[in-house]
């Protein structure tokens, strides 16, 4: 049998995502977002409410980075998240995050979060939250590229939002092959 909940934002795995901008002094400001994830090939999409910094930020630049927590930085990352720009405006450094400005659009890239995209601003509607990116690039630390020369999850150890117990996991094991293992039952 099973137990229902209602209508809630529960979803596994939840991406925890770094989203870093420049304000309008060039100061770099992030801000951590667990509602989100990949639109299509080449978007990104995310619930932002109006009133966090960031989001002022990527409406006046049209652009920002997004980067993958990691678990060996879970601390920094929740801190940018539970911490507000507007009362802090230092708090990636307090955080202990250094930036570097991006290749690819004005945002600044977190060098301690090994693997980030680079977006530009698609759309924001302020009633729902809803922020669309397009994804300019995909950019990853070689700490974190394994010997294929693509990005290894069991490297990179990105960590997922557990929106039932309020609780940061790391990703598993690999269970199986992407649209391989299937095809046995061809």
């Amino acid at each position: 049998m099973r137990k229902n909940f209602g209508a809630k934002p529960v979803t596994y795995p939840q991406p925890v995502f770094i989203i870093a901008t420049y304000d309008e002094n060039g100061t770099p400001d992030a801000m951590n977002a667990a509602w989100g994830g990949i639109a299509d090939e080449d978007k990104i999409v995310m619930c932002l409410s109006a009133y966090h910094k960031t989001v002022k930020n990527i409406l006046a630049k049209k652009c920002f980075t997004v980067s993958m927590a990691t678990a060996d930085k879970v601390v920094e990352c929740d801190y940018v998240g539970i911490e507000s720009a507007n009362k802090v405006p230092d708090k990636l450094k307090k955080a202990g995050f250094t930036t570097e400005k991006s290749q690819f659009v004005d945002a600044p890239v977190i060098n301690e979060l090994p693997m980030s995209i680079d977006c530009k601003l698609i759309s924001y509607d302020e009633e729902t939250g809803l922020l669309f990116g397009q994804i300019i690039n995909v950019g990853a630390d070689e700490s974190v590229i394994g010997e294929n020369g693509k990005i290894d999850p069991s490297l990179l150890k990105p960590i997922t939002f557990d929106p039932v117990n309020n609780a940061y996991l790391v990703l598993g094991e690999k269970v199986g092959n992407a649209f391989k293992d299937g095809l046995k039952l061809r």
